[in-house]
Formats: C-alpha cells, sequence, structure tokens
C-alpha cells in the first residue's frame, strides 16, 4: 500500500497549487487552496504486545531542537525534510521550537503540551508503558511537498526508529498542515510493521490523509498532548490514547472521551 495513494495525480494537484500561490506567508496556515493528501485505504500493522510490555517511541512535529544546534530551516522550498533524533534526558529549557503553523506559546510555557516527555516517563515508572525508548524524533511537519516527505525523510526516519527495536510510536502534530506530514509518517512506520498511535484535533486532514490509528478529542492547535500546566488533562488525554494501540483491529479514528470529563472539571474550577 503506498503512503500517498495516486501520487501522480497529487503531485499534478501540488504544482497546480504552486502556481496559484507562490509561497505560504508568514506563520499562517497554507489556506483553503491547499491539496490535502486523499487516501481511501490505511496500512494497519496489529500491536504484538500488551501495552505495559510496549518500548514506547515519541515522534513530534513541532520542530524541537535542542538550543545551540541548527534550527529547521522553516524557509526550505516545500519545507525541510530533516528531522533530529534527540535524547529524553535533555531539559526543557534547553529546547527551542521552528514554529510554523501555529503558536509556540503553550509549548514554550508547558513542553508537555507538545512533547510529552515528563507524562510518559511517569507513565513508565506506573507500568502503564514498558519504556519511553530513550530518545525522540522530532521535524518541523510544516511541510507542503507532501511526496519529497515521503519518498526522502520517511526512509531515514524508519531506519533510526528501527535501530532502537521500538515496539509501537505516538506521532503527535502541532499545525493543520502538520496533521497531514504526521499521518503520513504513520502510514509509513505501519507499513514498516511497527503500530502507531496519532493524536489530533483536526479530524478533517486526519480523515483526508487516513493514518491507521488516530485519537481524536476537540483540543486546540500547538498543545495537542492537553493544555499547557494542566498535567490530569494531559495524563487522560495520552492515557486514553495509548490504552487504543493493542484493542484496535483496523484502521480508525477514535473519539476520545476526555472531552466531556473537561467540562465537568472547568465547571467545578478544577485544573
Amino acid at each position: 500500500m503506498e503512503i500517498i495513494e495516486q501520487i501522480d495525480e497529487w503531485r499534478q494537484r501540488y504544482a497546480d497549487w504552486q502556481e496559484e500561490r507562490s509561497r505560504v506567508s508568514g506563520n499562517g496556515d497554507v489556506g483553503e487552496s491547499y491539496p490535502f493528501v486523499k487516501n481511501k485505504r490505511a496500512p494497519f500493522t496489529p500491536a504484538r504486545r500488551a501495552l505495559p510490555m510496549l518500548n514506547l517511541a515519541l515522534i513530534s512535529s513541532a520542530g524541537v531542537y535542542i538550543d545551540g544546534t541548527d534550527p529547521f530551516d522553516l524557509n526550505a522550498p516545500g519545507g525541510d525534510l530533516n528531522f533530529r533524533e534527540i535524547p529524553i534526558e535533555v531539559q526543557a529549557a534547553d529546547f527551542r521550537f521552528a514554529a510554523k503553523g501555529y503558536d509556540s506559546a503553550a509549548v514554550r510555557q508547558d513542553l508537555n503540551v507538545q512533547v510529552p516527555l515528563e507524562r510518559l516517563l511517569e507513565f513508565e515508572v506506573n507500568g502503564v508503558i514498558g519504556q519511553l525508548n530513550p530518545v525522540f524524533w522530532s521535524f518541523s511537519g510544516f511541510i507542503t511537498d507532501a511526496a519529497r516527505l515521503a519518498n526522502e525523510m520517511f526512509p531515514k526516519l524508519i531506519e533510526r526508529v528501527k535501530r532502537y527495536d521500538v515496539q509501537a510510536a505516538l506521532l503527535i502534530p502541532a499545525s493543520r498542515l502538520c496533521h497531514q506530514s504526521i499521518s503520513l509518517a504513520a502510514r509509513a512506520l505501519e507499513q514498516a510493521g511497527l503500530p502507531t498511535m496519532t493524536l489530533a484535533v483536526d479530524k478533517d486532514v486526519v480523515e483526508c490523509v487516513r493514518p491507521p490509528r488516530t485519537a481524536f478529542y476537540e483540543g486546540e492547535l500547538g498543545s495537542i498532548a492537553g493544555r499547557p500546566n494542566w498535567p490530569q488533562h494531559q495524563r487522560r488525554i495520552l492515557d486514553e490514547a495509548l490504552r487504543l494501540i493493542e484493542p484496535m483491529d483496523q484502521p480508525g479514528i477514535y473519539q476520545l472521551a476526555v472531552e466531556l470529563e473537561t467540562q465537568v472539571e472547568n465547571e467545578r474550577g478544577e485544573r
């Protein structure tokens, strides 16, 4: 199964879009005319281990990099096709963000809203997951050229992920366009035999691109893994999403119940 179905047709739509709009301005979105990838089917790899036995990898498209290293190039034609492999021991204060298409205010306030290392390490200690992989992967998901992303970045990313004997991956977008980039990454990983879970707050994009497993809720771009400085909210989203990896037996989008519970907490003034 292809990561992008009917890729030649998509390339033509993308060329037409480029001709119509020579560049994406500022830090905004790609606009309504952007040709989001449209897939009809999704690859699917069943989980062969229970969640408490998994080595879980984290993949972020928030453009995270370590202070003092080269940032992602937000002006690269079609998007920056590089990724970073970052040890989970790096402190939050040492991270910087190449943010495009989303407001980085929330993640600068609380890293866990996009890169939930603290929450996942808590899950490791509490036996929810077997372990958090010792490195996570980051790229800047504001990549308009989806074909180059699939053909050039993903084979390299899959090679690195496989070196760590990862058994499942959690993928977290940041912007609207990131939902496409992350969804395509999930398709590539599952095609390579690795179960994934994609967090999402933009249902329209994931329904078009069709990542294998998606946990959706009515959240906000730039804080996909929960609201800043609200660890209970973050734990609830991640716990419910991750526990879907094993029981899901076919591709699909699952609506998280976190919304209702959060509304009740708000009414009570709890946070």
